[in-house]
């Protein structure tokens, strides 16, 4: 079974929206995890926008990088350069991806201005991630 991985700063918005959608997309022939640099726990405000989308991650909680996981990935897709840059050495045959996301939750603005930054993310995220979907699955 492929294994993709996730990785952010603190596996709090962006990982763990793609962990969610890398589920439903991806679907069960994918082992999907997400992890961070550092854990700063789920973000309540990701929870809620991929609700918007029918996705619970409620349940998903913010995980350090597991070094065993990460060197028998197939794919590790970084999504901010934090991760990219901080990321352990992987060997040859995992396939890294870097995505250059904005971190949602540093957004400064009133709560309608976060929750649009999120959306946004979030939808950017849900796109990667359908087009990653179909190479793997050659279309």
């Amino acid at each position: 079974m492929p294994q993709i991985y996730f990785l952010c700063t603190g596996n709090s918005c962006r990982s763990q929206m793609a962990e969610g959608f890398g589920k439903t997309l991806l679907g069960p022939d994918w082992q999907v995890a997400s992890a961070g640099i550092e854990t700063h726990g789920l973000n309540p405000i990701a929870v809620q926008v991929m609700a918007e989308k029918d996705i619970d991650i409620s349940k998903q909680q913010s995980q350090l990088i597991d070094n065993d996981y990460l060197q028998s990935c197939d794919l590790v897709v970084t999504l901010c350069g934090d991760a990219r840059d901080k990321c352990p050495m992987t060997p040859p045959h995992v396939q890294r991806i870097h995505w250059p996301l904005p971190d949602p939750a540093a957004f400064d603005g009133d709560d309608e201005a976060k929750l649009n930054q999120f959306r946004s993310v979030r939808d950017q995220i849900e796109t990667a991630i359908s087009h990653l979907s179909k190479q793997k699955d050659g279309q």
